[in-house]
C-alpha cells in the first residue's frame, strides 16, 4: 500500500516534466517560425545582427528573460536620440529664426541657438551606439554629425548679425548656415532610411523609403529656387514689371520657399516619431 502513492507521484512528476518540455519545444518552434517569417530574405543578416533578431521577434525577448544588456542599452540610446531629434529640429528652426529677427532673446545672447543645435548633435551621438558594425549606417550618421557640427559653429553669427546687420561677413556666414542646415536635413533623411533598413517593420521601411526620397527631392527643388531667385534679379529688370504685380510675385516666391522648406521638416519629424514608436512596440509591446 505504501508503494502505490510513490508510483503515482512519480508518474505525475514525469508527466509534468514531459508537458513542460513539450511546451518549451512548441514555444521555440513558434518563435523560430515567426522570426523566419518576419525577417528579410537574407537569412544571414539576422545572425550577424542580433538586434534585428530581437526587434523582429518579440518571442525571443519573452523566451529569454535576461536579454543582452548591451543590446537593450543601445536600443534605449537609439530611442533617446530619436526623441532629441524630434524636439530639436523645430526648436532649432524657431530659435535660430527668432535670434535673427527679434530682440527678446538678446539677454541670452548666443546660448539658445547653441543649445538647440547641441540637442541635435546629442541625438545623433546617442544613435551612434546602435549597430556599430553596419558601415552604410555609420557613414550616413557621420555625415549628419559633421554637418551638425558646422551648424553649431555657425549659429553664433545669427546673434552677431542681429547686433550688426550691416556686416557683409555675417550675412555670408548666415547663408552658409542655411545651406548647411538644408544639407543636414537631407542627410538626416538618409540616416532614417539606413535605420529603417535595419528594423523589421516592413510598413515602416516602405514609408521611410518613399517619404525620405520625397523630402530629398523637395529640398533639391528648394535649393534650385533659391539659386534662381538670386540669379534672376541680375538677368531681369524688375522695375519694368507692374507695381501691382510685383508684390504678388514676391509673395508667391516666399510661399513656395516656405512650403518646400517646411514640408520636408514636418515629414521628417513624422518619420522620426513613427520609427521611435515602432522600436518601443517591438521591444516593450510584447505580451
Amino acid at each position: 500500500m505504501s508503494r502505490r502513492p510513490t508510483l503515482r507521484g512519480g508518474v505525475r512528476v514525469g508527466a509534468s516534466v514531459a508537458s513542460v518540455a513539450l511546451w518549451q519545444k512548441f514555444q521555440n518552434a513558434v518563435s523560430v517560425s515567426l522570426c523566419a517569417f518576419a525577417l528579410p530574405s537574407h537569412p544571414k543578416s539576422y545572425i550577424a545582427n542580433p538586434a534585428q533578431y530581437l526587434l523582429c521577434c518579440p518571442f525571443a525577448l519573452m523566451e529569454n528573460p535576461t536579454p543582452n544588456p548591451e543590446l537593450l542599452r543601445s536600443l534605449g540610446r537609439l530611442a533617446r536620440g530619436l526623441s532629441a531629434l524630434f524636439w530639436g529640429l523645430p526648436a532649432a528652426l524657431i530659435i535660430c529664426a527668432e535670434t535673427v529677427r527679434m530682440d527678446f532673446l538678446q539677454p541670452y545672447e548666443v546660448a539658445p541657438a547653441i543649445i538647440a543645435n547641441a540637442l541635435l548633435l546629442f541625438g545623433l551621438w546617442q544613435m551612434s551606439s546602435f549597430q556599430k558594425q553596419e558601415r552604410p549606417w555609420r557613414n550616413a550618421l557621420d555625415r549628419a554629425k559633421l554637418l551638425g557640427l558646422v551648424n553649431l559653429g555657425l549659429c553664433p553669427f545669427l546673434f552677431w548679425f542681429n547686433r550688426m546687420p550691416g556686416q557683409g561677413y555675417f550675412h555670408t556666414a548666415i547663408n552658409v548656415l542655411v545651406l548647411s542646415a538644408v544639407f543636414f536635413l537631407f542627410n538626416l533623411n538618409i540616416v532614417l532610411q539606413r535605420l529603417g533598413a535595419m528594423l523589421p517593420d516592413e510598413t515602416l521601411r516602405h514609408d521611410i523609403n518613399q517619404f525620405s526620397a520625397l523630402n530629398r527631392w523637395l529640398l533639391v527643388v528648394w535649393l534650385f529656387l533659391v539659386i534662381l531667385a538670386s540669379v534672376l534679379p541680375q538677368l531681369i529688370d524688375f522695375s519694368k514689371i507692374s507695381q501691382e504685380l510685383l508684390p504678388w510675385v514676391l509673395r508667391g516666391e516666399i510661399a513656395a520657399l516656405l512650403f518646400l522648406g517646411l514640408s520636408p521638416l514636418a515629414v521628417t519629424m513624422a518619420l522620426i516619431w513613427k520609427t521611435k514608436e515602432v522600436i518601443f512596440d517591438s521591444v516593450f509591446g510584447a505580451r
